[in-house]
């Protein structure tokens, strides 16, 4: 905010101080003032000569400095009412009211547009929800078929893993509200994690450490929907798969009185700094540059920007995540945010 305001100051100097009614009405009266004193003592003779001029000017300059131009915003403030032009191009205008109005005016429009991208990105989840669910019906009953032939013909395991891609799939494609318990994380996390196991078997391990003093507040905070499932699944993919060894995730979670604090570590290969600095500059930029990856398949760096963007869009950009790595040694995702226990916090929290 501090940044913008000055960058809009810088602007405002560039165009003229003179862009600003506030501005012209003190400068008309710094000049008009003094000019009057100084008429009040010329001699009568001279007074007569110049009283039409001088009010003429004066009326001329109040008509062309303020009036007009201020007809013009209002023309175009209507303008905006009305839905013609964008609040882009109300900001855009030659003349303002004053730096604050334009600063306001700004600040107004950086709001509406970060409004659309959470719209956006809403509408593109649930598009993709749609989109993935087709006849979910038909899904989990194939499921279920399957998980019933694979326990008449004594496959356990078949029917177990079956039943636990089910279970992941129904919470998958079933929700598409953006917030859920720490609870229900977890659990998505646990079926994930079986599933996986079916492909590593011994070599992969999940623990969770729990902060036993808040543990039960902390299962019922909210957080975004699959934001620890994607984190946990690039734990596994980047980190201990290229691992020779077994390798183990642990999930980490604690509060102060307004944060939760997530940690998602790994003891794989970790990554270079070249490549640790370029995902934390990611996961830094601003939403607008971070769109760019929304059409590129959720793999490595690209899955960790997408929850991190979530964040940012939900919550603000006070609120994130930040990756610390060390090569050969393993990884650690930190996800800070709000302490959430319910929609009304949430909307609090929003404003």
């Amino acid at each position: 905010m501090f940044t913008e305001s000055c960058m809009g100051d810088e602007m405002g100097q560039k165009r003229g101080k003179w862009r600003y009614l506030e501005k012209r009405i003190q400068i008309l009266f710094g000049i008009m003032v003094p000019a009057f004193i100084l008429f009040a003592f010329l001699p009568q003779r001279i007074q007569k000569i110049l009283v039409i001029p001088l009010l003429a000017g004066m009326l001329l300059g109040v008509h062309f400095w303020i009036i007009r131009p201020y007809r013009m915003i209002a023309s175009q403030v209507q303008r905006f009412s009305d839905g013609y032009i964008s609040l882009g191009d109300l900001n855009d205008m030659d003349v303002a009211i004053s730096p604050e109005v334009e600063r306001m005016v700004r600040h107004i429009h950086k709001l509406v547009e970060s409004t659309r991208t959470l719209d956006l990105s809403k509408r593109q989840a649930q598009y993709r929800a749609l989109q993935n669910q087709i006849n979910p019906h038909f899904l989990y009953n194939t499921l279920e078929g399957i998980r019933s032939e694979a326990l008449i013909a004594g496959l356990d395991n078949l029917a177990d893993m079956t039943e636990a891609l089910a279970i992941f799939f129904r919470y998958t494609i079933s929700k598409v509200e953006n917030l859920v318990t720490v609870e229900e994380e977890l659990e998505n996390c646990a079926t994930y994690f079986k599933i996986q196991q079916y492909r590593f078997g011994k070599r992969i391990h999940l623990e969770v450490q729990k902060d036993e003093e808040d543990w039960e507040e902390i299962l019922h905070c909210m957080i975004p929907k699959l934001t620890l499932q994607p984190i946990l699944e690039n734990s596994i993919i980047h980190g201990i798969e290229l691992k020779m060894d077994e390798g183990t995730v642990k999930i980490s979670i604690c509060r102060t009185q307004s944060r939760l604090i997530i940690k998602v570590s790994d003891d794989g290969v970790g990554m270079d700094r070249e490549t640790l600095n370029k995902l934390n500059a990611k996961l830094g930029s601003k939403e607008e540059e971070v769109k760019n990856y929304s059409s590129q398949p959720e793999t490595g760096g690209v899955a960790l920007v997408n929850v991190n963007n979530r964040i940012h869009l939900i919550f603000g950009e006070e609120y994130g995540m930040h990756v610390f790595s060390v090569e050969n040694v393993g990884t650690s995702v930190e996800l800070t945010i709000p302490v959430i226990m319910n929609d009304g916090e949430l909307k609090k929290e929003q404003r």
